[in-house]
């Protein structure tokens, strides 16, 4: 069964509780799940639809990040929800697997909840006859000491184990130095 509204809704609530000052970041989110319900995780819902995200920390303080081949950047490997994903972090453990092979067994979630939730604008892509559209990122946190990477060519074009320092996203940068600590 695909991820519902009310999951999401669920996710949105138990992160605020745990972080209630960025009500406002996500009032955005909030109002668009409102909206349009069910369809708030399918690519297709151009007001806005969900991604997830996997923030993977080694013991040595190092995190993940791949380089997108469409957007060119440097990103935590993740990516849309599909039908077969039953919470959205399966989702960030399934996109994990695919874009770097890295295998759910070799990773430990920190959390039930996400360490960030992001809203952030993608461009259009008229290739794939795509307006430009806001992501709805549900990033979560995972451990490992696993260090072999798979790159999945047709989305990413090379990975890097970088600080988290490095990371652009302020409040996703500082959870994540905090977890590394």
């Amino acid at each position: 069964m695909p991820i519902t509204a009310q999951h999401v809704r669920e996710t949105v609530d138990a992160y605020l509780a745990e972080h209630p000052d960025e009500r406002t970041a996500l009032s955005g989110l909030v109002a668009t799940l409102g909206q349009v319900g069910d369809s708030v995780t399918s690519r297709k819902e151009f007001r806005g639809h969900t991604t997830a995200g996997a923030a993977v920390l080694r013991p040595d303080g190092l995190v993940l990040t791949v380089e997108h081949r469409v957007l060119r950047t440097w990103l935590l490997p993740g990516g849309h929800v599909e039908n077969s994903d039953l919470t959205l972090m399966d989702a960030a453990l399934r996109e994990l697997a695919e874009e770097t092979g890295i295998s759910p067994d070799c990773v430990t979630p920190h959390s039930g909840l996400p360490l960030h939730i992001d809203t952030h604008s993608i461009p259009a892509n008229p290739a794939k006859g795509e307006p430009g559209h806001l992501h709805f990122d549900f990033r979560y946190l995972f451990r490992t000491t696993a260090d072999l990477v798979e790159l999945q060519e047709e989305e990413v074009t090379a990975y890097s184990w970088r600080s988290a320092g490095t990371l652009a996203a302020g409040r996703l940068r500082t959870r994540v130095m905090d977890a590394a600590r």
